[in-house]
């Protein structure tokens, strides 16, 4: 039977980061891998999710089943992080997932459940996972125009044009804030034409919120998010713990349902519920004990969040540094687009040949299509960068 098993194709970011690895130049640079790093190029363990560790080791006194949907405490601290004053109980269903991937995945399947001919619209480009799990499921990815390569901005015409293609029932997938893989954001005021053409179109928002606080802020990131909460009567949101707890490796995630409320809100939890239970029964729970620990704790709370904004001004700095270094090396301002984007990511626009160029010559590892991890780099090695970018004729 396993022989009949046909060959995958790998994942290029993970095949990247082997090829680093087995890269023996002194002073190469990787700025593929989605991981936060600090200046050593170490990925830290926060304060306080080591504090609130520390506290569950000292108290827990059980490794029973935790529930199925995931801890109540959990899922609501979440649930008020992302949506703030605007949370609506009556609205909300929850349920605590493996990872930000996980909620995506239970959420499309969710979806799938309430209408089996769903499409899913998706911006282009977009977090290749995205498109390969919708693919692995058998539903229609849709492609929208999102980033402009000249202006490396978003693409706002061609993207509300291609929205306006949705029918009721379909989803539209959007990433809440520090878009994957470009960097590129939506205002607040596109935000909401987003949100009028989905009252329109009676397509159903599925927001990817990954990022919040490494962008403009933890409020800010979660403007967005909101106004569509806010506005819409079913919204899907999937969000991880990730990247702005740093606890990676815990898989820690949630998913949010928001409806009418009423009969629907129940109809919707129980559907999760079951949707965990055939999938991997019961969710993980130490990773988001630990965010329940330090979000349901002043003092951890306001310590982690100081943590994270060093975390955010820090790529902001380094952005800045590699706008400028840019400037001056190439005498023009084409590359002030860097200092604009928020997050992670930028997507240089450059071609297959450079990038490629770029590691040659340089060592220096990007993804495929010119995306580089700004968290990757420091002072040292922006000007570094810098003269290979312009090198590489980019």
């Amino acid at each position: 039977m396993l022989s009949n098993l046909t060959p995958q194709e790998p994942d290029k970011i993970l095949a990247l980061m082997g090829e680093f690895k087995a890269d023996t130049r002194q002073g190469k640079i990787d700025l593929g891998v989605g991981v936060y790093k600090d200046a050593s190029g170490h990925t830290p363990v926060m304060r306080a999710v080591r504090q609130a560790e520390q506290r569950i080791l000292e108290t827990q006194t059980t490794k029973s089943y935790t529930a199925l949907p995931g801890e109540q405490e959990y899922r609501d601290a979440m649930a008020r992080l992302i949506l703030g004053e605007g949370l609506e109980g009556a609205r909300t269903a929850s349920l605590a997932t493996v990872g930000g991937t996980g909620a995506l995945r239970q959420g499309f399947e969710l979806a799938r459940m309430a209408n089996p001919g769903m499409r899913v619209f998706h911006s282009d480009p977009t977090w290749p996972n995205h498109v390969s799990i919708l693919k692995f499921m058998g539903v229609e990815a849709v492609p929208y125009r999102y980033f402009d390569a000249a202006t490396r901005g978003v693409d706002f015409a061609g993207m509300k044009a291609d929205l306006a293609q949705a029918k009721k029932g379909d989803i539209v997938l959007l990433h809440g804030c520090c878009h994957n893989p470009t960097g590129a954001n939506l205002t607040l005021e596109e935000w909401a034409e987003v949100a009028q053409v989905l009252e329109t179109t009676g397509a159903v928002p599925m927001i990817d919120i990954a990022y919040q606080g490494f962008g403009d802020g933890l409020q800010e990131d979660a403007a967005g998010t909101r106004l569509i909460a806010s506005r819409l009567p079913e919204v899907l949101i999937a969000a991880s713990c990730s990247k702005n707890f740093g606890i990676y490796r815990e898989r820690s995630g949630v998913l949010l349902a928001l409806s009418e409320g009423g009969k629907t809100r129940d109809l919707t939890q129980g559907a999760m519920a079951f949707l965990n239970r055939q999938t991997y029964s019961f969710p993980p729970d130490h990773g988001a004990r630990i965010v329940s620990t330090v979000l349901n704790d002043d003092a951890l709370r306001a310590d982690w969040m100081t943590e994270l904004e060093e975390v955010r001004q820090g790529m902001l700095a380094l952005r800045e540094q590699l706008a400028a270094e840019l400037r001056s090396l190439s005498g023009s301002d084409r590359f002030d687009f860097v200092a604009r984007h928020r997050g992670m990511f930028s997507r240089l626009g450059a071609t297959p040949e450079q990038v490629k160029r770029i590691k040659d010559d340089f060592a220096i590892y990007l993804v495929g299509d010119s995306r580089l991890n700004i968290a990757g780099l420091n002072q040292t090695t922006v000007p570094i960068l810098a003269r290979a970018i312009v090198d590489a004729g980019i």
